[in-house]
């Protein structure tokens, strides 16, 4: 697998996080020389990087070596790496080959059948969801990618698993030349990371990579209601799956009826899911489909989505105090996905929304909102541009930090209401991740 000239020099990694570091694990494993360097030093990343192979692996941090990088015989580069910046580019200037740790991936686990689910929103919920319908039904299978586990780490392993559900980002499609997925998801489209793309048609288009190497064996699941999806779709070779809530479809939702079907027959209730919200019947279907193309009955399908629980950061209740719901959405990263958890909210609520800034207004939290949002309370970076989107037709008050915001939020809400933290925006003006920001949330929920 490995190709000769990759052998005869080395290998550069450019950026040290989860899917970099495995990267340059498993080219060392492979004995393959590396050049490995990441902006960043850390003590943490310090520590991280001292478990590589010292023989095989150079290191830098705190700067990129643009000329080595530039002499490198290939260069496996991180998501959170622009593809504009200095160090991609002196590669591409130089004819070096540059590939995603995902494209590393699919090429050393080439005998496994790989499920991309790649989309604005849903992503992981949907793989989530999609890995356990396929363990369910018996398959030797496994869950990757975004979801936390670098798809890399799986080809280090012992046994290799027959299937893989892995979540994909629109940064990690961007340097996949040759990925083609034996299933493809495609959850939805929406404006997001117009902090990094020059305009929503370059975000598209790297979603639309997943289409690529297409051929008359692919099976693809698409979100029906969305003409957006379809059309990214249309050209693409193989065949087509689609689900809706509005309409019949391959999987569909019965509102009438109240149930999820798969085809003609009821598949569950919807009182039998236990997540809320419109958009997580849509990745009950999506993952419905995934598991019927890869073969798994439809009552095991039930089963799995039946005894799905919600994921942390997800419209996750994290407690119920003195008759406030506390709601951690800290995963809502960009308007869209505020906007369904919004629209998702049954009681009068108080929002807590902010963090950096991505480049979209949020003009369309307020229809959202409706009469069921009391407040908004914005933090962060990005408060002074929710304050002015929001301010003239909803109640917002700017808090000065995390905490502040949460104790406004607490203040704010009423009996037998909600606090919901859906940010629609990154975490990193504050936080490393997302995740930080929702275990903060959820700590300040459980010692007040």
């Amino acid at each position: 697998m490995i190709p000769e000239k990759w052998r005869r020099g080395e290998v550069a990694v450019v950026g040290l996080a989860r899917s970099g570091l495995a990267a340059a694990r498993w080219l060392t494993s492979q004995d393959v020389k590396v050049y490995a360097s990441d902006i960043s030093e850390t003590s943490e990343l310090r520590s991280r990087v001292q478990q590589l192979d010292a023989d095989l692996v150079a290191v830098d941090l705190g700067y990129h070596d643009i000329s080595r990088i530039g002499q490198a015989s290939a260069v496996v580069v991180s998501p959170g790496i622009d593809p504009d910046a200095a160090c991609v580019r002196v590669a591409r200037e130089n004819d070096v080959e540059v590939i995603a740790e995902l494209e590393l991936a699919a090429r050393a686990m080439h005998d496994t059948k790989l499920v991309i689910v790649t989309g604005t929103n849903g992503k992981t919920t949907t793989v989530a969801l999609a890995g356990s319908i396929l363990s369910t039904g018996g398959l030797d299978s496994s869950v990757a990618g975004n979801i936390g586990r670098p798809l890399i780490e799986l080809a280090s392993g012992n046994s290799i698993p027959d299937w893989v559900v892995v979540e994909a980002s629109s940064f990690q499609l961007h340097d996949c030349h040759e990925l083609a997925p034996v299933v493809g998801v495609l959850t939805n489209l929406f404006p997001d990371h117009l902090d990094r793309y020059a305009d929503l048609d370059s975000y598209y288009a790297d979603k639309k990579r997943i289409f690529q190497n297409a051929d008359s064996q692919s099976i693809w699941i698409l979100n029906g209601d969305q003409p957006a999806v379809t059309d990214l779709a249309a050209r693409a070779p193989g065949d087509r799956l689609s689900w809706s809530l509005v309409g019949r479809a391959d999987a569909w939702y019965d509102r009438v009826g109240k149930q999820l079907m798969l085809g003609e027959a009821k598949l569950v209730e919807r009182r039998d899911v236990q997540l809320l919200g419109d958009h997580n019947v849509a990745n009950c279907l999506a993952a419905a489909l995934t598991g019927q193309a890869a073969g798994v009955a439809r009552d095991n399908i039930a089963e799995a989505i039946a005894g799905f629980a919600p994921l942390p950061h997800r419209l996750e209740l994290v407690g119920t105090i003195g008759g406030v719901l506390w709601i951690n959405d800290s995963k809502a990263t960009n308007v869209a996905s505020t906007r369904v958890a919004f629209e998702s909210m049954d009681r009068p609520f108080v929002a807590l929304v902010g963090g950096r800034h991505k480049g979209e207004p949020y003009d369309p939290l307020a229809q959202a909102g409706g009469t069921m949002c009391k407040a908004v309370v914005t933090f962060g970076e990005a408060s002074g541009v929710v304050l002015e989107d929001l301010g003239a037709v909803m109640w917002v008050t700017v808090a000065g930090n995390f905490n502040e915001a949460f104790e406004a939020a607490r203040d704010l809400s009423e009996p037998d209401g909600i606090v919901l933290l859906s940010p629609a925006c990154s975490s990193f003006d504050m936080f490393e991740n997302y995740e930080q920001r929702g275990e903060r949330f959820r700590d300040l929920v459980l010692n007040q």
